[in-house]
């Protein structure tokens, strides 16, 4: 009884998801309807005909008519079907086996179990084992399953155009997550908000709006993972996000070019038509520039460019489910990519230079001639990037051409990197005072040691990401002393201590501060 309810209980847990034939694993709803053999085995009208059609009698060498009375070489699949499923009558399977035996040997068959009849099948022909497929197969993941589409209703996009949150309320959420950027957060708000304005409103008049895909460029430690990580818990769609670096052309070790939009697909909970609304996300977008004076055939650079077209275009392509690769145990899904939104990001290292090259080149000697220096101290030369930059640093034409909204972000300054640690909702010294917090101790910065934090983090030239590794550094002993005393009630994080000229204040419980131990042990 129980192994029945566990059973139940599967079919019940399966049912919003199609049936996946065993042998060429495509869906049911690209084969039609399945059969479904013993131990939850789903079995396709094509390949279980292919199989019938390989079993002829001239091939393997024995009789098939003395099993049942059923010529399978020349059997029609749909007989099988009706017969797996229950749908043909006893008249019928009586008739198909009167050469055989008495109606009483039929009554007798059809009251055998599957099992019984295996066993009496391979008695009757001693070269046949069957194997249990259910052995082989057992129960497919979930990942690797695919939603039902529902049936009798028109495809819909699923947003309503209402409740597609301004792009100024967009960008108010994103000021309370991200420093700095504004231009850079305009720009995703506004286009956010135009590409989904597009996918809910209807074509009545002919007019058909075209996507328009983001490229944003900035240097590390800038925040574009992170700006677009916000924007996804912000709005309720899918999100995946890629890394461009393995990628690799079809037929080469590495993620296959259609991986990207498997992530979306596994995102969404293998529905298909909430993905076909979703965002991708491609970070390091530059590391698939094409390689200068290569010898090699570039299967990681301007080939992944290429293949990248035509789903930044649009179409129809056929993508595994929960796998990076296609391969003959993987299910395939049909995605339409043209209602999902790229957006692309990278560093683009060595850029500038670049840029201070083509505004150079006024004059190289003379009166006129600039100075190779000239644009050496100027911030935010990345702003002046231009299309014919890209195309020098390795990107080709056509997919810069499908990314029509190109924007930048800009360095963190000091004065921006004290903000990160102490403004968004998430910032760095918020998490450290709460960890604190469980022991029962307050923990306070003062503005010098904030300060001295974001010129550290300046020496580094990684941006945002150099704050953490600062203040682990500093945080270390104090993390270590505290659990030791329950008496501390107040630790202070001054600058002397972070510029290694004196130690942190610690005041303990109900009485005046006092230095830390770990500056008594060094004096």
């Amino acid at each position: 009884m129980s192994e029945d309810m566990r059973e139940k209980e599967i079919m019940d847990d399966d049912a919003e998801y199609e049936k996946i034939c065993f042998i060429c694993r495509r869906p049911e709803s690209k084969t039609g309807k399945q059969v479904i053999m013993p131990g939850n085995i789903c079995i396709c009208p094509d390949c279980l005909q292919r199989t019938f059609d390989a079993m002829d009698t001239n091939g393997m060498g024995f009789n098939m008519n003395d099993l049942n009375g059923m010529n399978f070489g020349g059997m029609d699949v749909s007989q099988l079907m009706s017969m797996m499923n229950g749908t043909q009558k006893p008249e019928q399977r009586s008739s198909s086996s009167t050469d055989n035996g008495s109606s009483s040997k039929e009554n007798s068959d059809e009251q055998n179990t599957p099992k019984e009849k295996t066993e009496e099948v391979s008695e009757k022909i001693p070269s046949i084992r069957f194997v249990n497929l259910a052995d082989l197969q057992g129960d497919i993941p979930r990942r690797q399953k695919l939603k039902k589409k529902k049936t009798g209703e028109k495809k819909r996009s699923g947003i309503d155009i209402k409740k597609i949150p301004a792009p100024h309320k967009i960008k108010e959420q994103l000021d309370e997550y991200v420093v700095g950027q504004e231009y850079a957060k305009k720009v995703i708000s506004v286009g956010v908000y135009n590409h989904y304005k597009r996918i809910a409103v209807n074509e009545t008049d002919g007019i058909e709006i075209e996507k328009s895909n983001m490229l944003m460029i900035g240097p590390t430690g800038s925040g574009k993972t992170y700006l677009v990580k916000t924007l996804a818990k912000l709005l309720d769609v899918p999100l995946a996000i890629a890394d461009a670096t393995s990628l690799t052309e079809a037929g080469y070790i590495g993620d296959d070019i259609e991986s990207v939009v498997s992530k979306l697909l596994a995102a969404a909970d293998n529905d298909v038509d909430k993905a076909e609304t979703g965002i991708i996300f491609i970070d390091e977008i530059d590391k698939i520039a094409k390689k200068r004076n290569a010898s090699t055939r570039d299967v990681s650079g301007e080939s992944v460019q290429q293949g990248l077209l035509k789903l930044l275009e649009g179409s129809e392509v056929e993508v595994p489910v929960g796998a990076n690769s296609k391969n003959a145990m993987v299910p395939l899904a049909t995605v339409n990519t043209s209602n999902i939104l790229f957006i692309c990001g990278g560093a683009f290292p060595d850029l500038e230079d670049i840029i201070k090259e083509r505004l150079n080149k006024q004059a190289s000697i003379g009166f006129i001639a600039d100075l190779k220096d000239k644009y050496d101290n100027v911030n935010d030369l990345i702003r002046q990037v231009t299309i014919d930059d890209l195309k020098t640093y390795g990107m080709i034409p056509e997919f810069l051409g499908r990314l029509p909204i190109l924007f930048t972000l800009d360095g963190l300054t000091k004065e921006m990197l004290a903000q990160v640690l102490k403004e968004p909702k998430n910032a760095i010294l918020k998490q450290y005072k709460k960890l604190l917090e469980l022991d029962e101790v307050q923990l306070i910065f003062d503005d010098g040691a904030v300060e001295a934090i974001a010129e550290k983090a300046i020496e580094k030239k990684t941006g945002a990401r150099a704050l953490r590794s600062i203040i682990e550094e500093f945080m270390l002993d104090i993390m270590f002393e505290i659990p030791k005393d329950d008496n501390i009630g107040t630790v202070i994080i001054t600058r002397e201590y972070i510029e290694k000229k004196g130690g942190p204040v610690i005041e303990m419980r109900g009485t005046d501060a006092l230095p830390f131990p770990s500056e008594k042990e060094s004096q």
